[in-house]
């Protein structure tokens, strides 16, 4: 089974992924991110990598992912690359990935694309609301990826939000369930009733 889950940048996916892995049981729950499929361009010099807008569908190589969604579907393993944010770039080693009964493909993107879009068993789209979305946003950016506060500030302003109502949020009415999580144990709570009524 298939189940793509998106929504905003921020809305908190790698989060709430991780919970249904938890209740899907997660030796036999494969999670994979978008964010591994970013396009490898080491052509281009560091500053300009840094000029790419990754929160448009046009930074992902969508053919290797849907391949790869492809093998897996058909009980094959796959051999994922590994992305750097700090360096724009697929890192040298890869993750060989075996297929499991429950496949969670999440990203910001993964609904912008028709051909991965129409895999997927089940859709759900993570919504949170902007402030939140900030929030959540920065603290990871500042943690994880090297940015400072201005930088994230002015990345949303100019950038995400623009991106979010063009390739992101009209893709909302395409899901089968609307997750809110805005309050992490409500949304929780969405996620456990909804899976065991339609999947379990």
């Amino acid at each position: 089974m298939i189940i793509g889950i998106s929504g905003g940048t921020g809305a908190g996916k790698t989060t709430l992924v991780n919970y249904f892995a938890e209740i899907l049981g997660k030796d036999q729950t494969l999670i994979i991110s978008q964010d591994r499929y970013y396009k490898h361009l080491p052509e281009l010099s560091f500053e300009e990598r840094c000029l790419i807008n990754f929160d448009h569908p046009d930074a992902l190589d969508f053919d290797l992912l849907l391949s790869h969604v492809l093998q897996l579907q058909e009980g094959k393993s796959i051999q994922s690359p590994l992305y750097s944010f700090e360096q724009h770039l697929r890192k040298d080693e890869i993750e060989v990935l075996h297929p499991k009964k429950y496949i969670l493909i999440e990203g910001i993107l993964v609904f912008a694309h028709a051909p991965l879009l129409n895999l997927f068993n089940h859709k759900v789209y993570i919504e949170a609301d902007i402030n939140n979305r900030i929030k959540r946003r920065m603290e990871r950016d500042l943690k994880t990826r090297g940015r400072t506060k201005e930088e994230v500030t002015v990345r949303f302003q100019n950038t995400l939000q623009d991106m979010h109502k063009k390739f992101i949020s009209p893709h909302m009415n395409s899901a089968d369930i609307i997750i809110i999580n805005n309050d992490l144990k409500f949304a929780k709570n969405q996620i456990q009733e909804w899976i065991e009524t339609l999947i379990k």
